[in-house]
């Protein structure tokens, strides 16, 4: 199974969880591909997945089964070539298109699943990774709350959440929809750009259900559970972040504790990398 995450230093911790996840629950070799780069904007530099990270998090999925693997990339030149100008100071960070440059990476296979570093594997995900799609581009879940916001009067909900996407970088190579959402991305600028470039341009993508990237409340058929930012209206109206390595916040705030035992891993492994 080939499995993508992006982004840079400050995912390490989210990775570490989300990898120790899909090896308690995945039985075939898992192939992690990092995608980083070195960004700097008039706000904020961001530095990348680190190589002794890298190192660390692969003698640890190895330990588990020698086929598996980390691969990190680095594609701070592809990114400083094609910059996505108009949304470099946006609410998100830059690292959030780093997906968009999937397409321009020989090394990364044609099948690939993407997920975002605060995604938890809860269930075996292998049918989801399986499924067939010669002719599609990308399969994912409805966005919980963009479906509303973005949808089109008149038309099926359509809009999908890119926490975890079931990508053909076969197809989506061939037609250029990354890089027409790169060149989209340069000009026009966007809530949730890299979401919203993708969701615009996409022709033929698949509606998953949504046990396989669930965004509100675990439930018992949950497959992934994605922490994304929510609303709350109680005692007022605003918005909620926890992330999975916020380990009280999890328990106090979320009252979440389904991920106890994958938290203690995470803690006892994170000591020794």
């Amino acid at each position: 199974m080939n499995v993508l995450y992006c982004g840079d230093q400050q995912m390490e911790d989210g990775v570490l969880i989300s990898t120790l996840s899909l090896l308690d629950n995945i039985s075939e070799p898992l192939h992690i591909y990092l995608l980083t780069a070195t960004i700097k904007t008039p706000k904020r530099d961001y530095e990348p997945f680190t190589i002794k990270k890298t190192r660390s998090l692969n003698a640890l999925v190895q330990s588990y089964d020698q086929r598996n693997s980390v691969t990190r990339i680095d594609i701070t030149d592809q990114f400083a070539q094609q910059p996505p100008l108009a949304n470099m100071n946006t609410l998100f960070t830059p690292n959030c298109m780093l997906r968009l440059y999937a397409d321009d990476i020989a090394a990364l296979p044609d099948r690939i699943l993407y997920l975002d570093a605060d995604v938890v594997c809860r269930r075996d995900c292998s049918a989801f990774y399986h499924q067939p799609i010669k002719n599609i581009e990308l399969v994912g879940v409805l966005d919980h709350y963009g479906k509303w916001f973005f949808r089109q009067p008149l038309k099926k909900f359509s809009y999908l959440n890119s926490g975890v996407l079931l990508l053909n970088l076969k197809v989506i190579r061939n037609n250029g929809l990354f890089a027409d959402a790169r060149r989209l991305c340069q000009v026009h600028r966007m809530f949730m750009p890299d979401q919203t470039a993708i969701n615009k341009l996409a022709a033929e993508k698949q509606i998953a259900p949504t046990r396989f990237n669930e965004q509100k409340k675990l439930k018992s058929n949950t497959v992934f559970q994605h922490f994304t930012t929510s609303f709350r209206f109680f005692p007022w109206v605003h918005t909620q972040t926890v992330k999975p390595w916020q380990i009280d916040r999890m328990h106090t705030v979320l009252k979440l504790h389904a991920y106890d035992d994958l938290l203690k891993q995470y803690q006892q492994v994170k000591k020794t990398l």
